[in-house]
């Protein structure tokens, strides 16, 4: 009998990936949930014996399934795969009865290990899946698909693509969401370790703007409270933008605690401890989005835009180089404390077609 397996995360994108990292020869009736709250249901209909989870979606996230899981004492075993790579993400889930943790983008073999480990599936159930798929696709052999299904070559695939008119189809928003996720989970992981706390992570924001509503963009960030910003070009192989960091003044206080700062907080101090926000987020989130895109990013010296400013007016500074762009935000927010900071990738509009063209693959 095939195993009910329930795949919960809130990207098309990332269920597909997870999908393909299924063990080749598992026997498995697989079903989707969007969110924790499709997840509950689905585990009550008897669609989830095996629970393979991310943790930050919208509705209800992957920790509430879990608090819901143990409260209602539901049947299913669960595998909790996000992009939030923190040690204490990884302690909590567990703690809340998780089996395991893998970090995205899922590794196959990573996945296999733990299934088996778990006993949910054995290496003789592989041996007799296998012996029978290889007696079907000899029987497949035989039959030659009409012309009309036969896949279009990738070369006319790719061609096509690339002379697309500059969208941000729901299907791409959601590709550019997760690889934002899997990167942000990168940067909130060092800046976890960096001031020994606990970064809540949320949902990426991913939009195709003006620049006049580059300041609308940035949603997280208080209008009532002075910011201070540090950008930072970057560029690849036919992609190029810049990444922008907003800190809010209230944070610095406590951000020079927590690194233990003992010198007085002046101007001077605060370029620091902004400089030093700014190379570990920008960097490893760079750094999470290259990796994705098989690609790498230089990127150039950072350049503070201002201190003790108004968004608007940090944003204004830089506006002459800013058109139509791809804005990818991403709220940092500390447990426990009063540090916001926004990190803001921007793509140029002449980006939009390598990027799209690269993460259309990402679809198939």
């Amino acid at each position: 009998m095939p195993t009910k397996l329930l795949i919960c995360d809130d990207s098309n994108m990332a269920r597909k990936q997870v999908a393909r990292s299924l063990p080749d020869d598992w026997e498995v009736d697989v079903s989707f949930a969007e969110n924790g709250q499709q997840a509950i249901t689905a585990i009550k209909a008897g669609k989830g014996d095996v629970l393979l989870l991310d943790l930050n979606m919208p509705i209800m996230d992957g920790y509430q399934v879990l608090e819901t899981i143990v409260k209602e004492d539901l049947p299913t075993l669960t595998v909790v795969i996000s992009g939030d790579i923190q040690p204490e993400a990884h302690e909590r889930v567990t703690c809340m009865g998780a089996l395991d943790f893998i970090q995205k983008p899922v590794n196959k073999d990573k996945l296999t290990d733990i299934l088996l480990s778990y006993g949910i599936f054995t290496r003789e159930d592989l041996a007799t899946n296998k012996a029978r798929q290889a007696s079907e696709a000899k029987q497949r052999e035989k039959i030659e698909l009409p012309a009309i299904n036969k896949p279009v070559p990738k070369a006319a695939e790719a061609k096509e693509r690339v002379y697309q008119p500059i969208t941000l189809a729901p299907d791409l928003r959601d590709c550019y969401q997760e690889i934002a996720n899997v990167a942000m989970g990168r940067a909130g992981d060092l800046l976890a370790r960096l001031l020994d706390v606990f970064v809540l992570l949320p949902i990426p924001n991913v939009n195709l703007i003006e620049v006049s509503e580059l300041n609308m963009a940035l949603t997280s960030v208080a209008t009532n409270e002075t910011t201070s910003g540090v950008c930072q070009g970057f560029i690849g192989a036919g992609v190029s933008g810049e990444a922008l960091l907003i800190l809010n003044d209230s944070s610095f206080k406590e951000i020079a605690s927590l690194m233990n700062y003992h010198q007085e907080i002046d101007e001077n101090t605060e370029l620091e401890l902004l400089m030093d926000m700014a190379n570990t987020l920008i960097g490893a989130c760079l750094s999470g989005v290259s990796e994705q895109l098989d690609m790498t990013f230089s990127q150039g010296h950072p350049v503070v835009l201002g201190q003790h400013r108004n968004v608007k007016d940090l944003i204004a500074t830089n506006a002459a180089k800013w058109r139509q762009t791809l804005a990818i935000e991403i709220s940092y927010n500390i447990e426990n404390y009063s540090i916001k900071c926004d990190l803001l990738l921007l793509f140029t509009e002449e980006s939009m077609r390598t990027l799209n063209n690269k993460i259309s693959y990402l679809l198939d």
